[in-house]
């Protein structure tokens, strides 16, 4: 797993270069879990917070990133495009952002299915940024895959 979350960090970096210059970093990553973090420095706004196009960045990134991961890891080479986006800010966050991700496989069973059959599906990640231990975003994103 650890060559995958390797992988996925590069592929950010090669495919997405935002990535690169957010400095988003893997922090902890499996086939049903995404944890990453993004320095405050590159994504700070006038007020000092994270600015929150960097937030909503980060959250559609390690929800991109985990749908990558769990693809990966059932050995499905696809196509994943962010179709939809839903965020809630909660709390400003003052340091570094970090967010995670979880794929809950029996929640995806019927997507699976889907581009199994049909070689297209959806598939409907929450991620969560926290800040002093507590939520600070939510985001709800819908990742539109093909395979290849």
């Amino acid at each position: 797993m650890q060559a995958l979350c390797a992988e996925l960090g590069q592929t950010w970096h090669r495919e997405i270069p935002l990535s690169a210059a957010m400095g988003i970093e893997i922090v902890r990553c499996s086939a049903t879990e995404l944890s990453v973090e993004a320095p405050l420095a590159p994504n700070i706004n006038v007020h000092g917070t994270a600015f929150a196009g960097s937030l909503y960045a980060v959250a559609a990134l390690t929800g991109w990133g985990m749908t990558w991961l769990a693809l990966k890891a059932r050995e499905i080479d696809a196509s994943i495009v962010l179709a939809e986006g839903h965020i809630r800010y909660i709390k400003a966050v003052r340091g570094s952002i970090h967010c995670v991700c979880r794929f809950d496989a029996a929640a995806q069973v019927r997507p699976l299915e889907r581009l199994t059959d049909s070689g297209r599906s959806v598939l409907v990640l929450e991620a969560v940024v926290t800040t002093d231990g507590e939520e600070a975003i939510r985001f709800e994103g819908k990742y539109a895959v093909r395979r290849r």
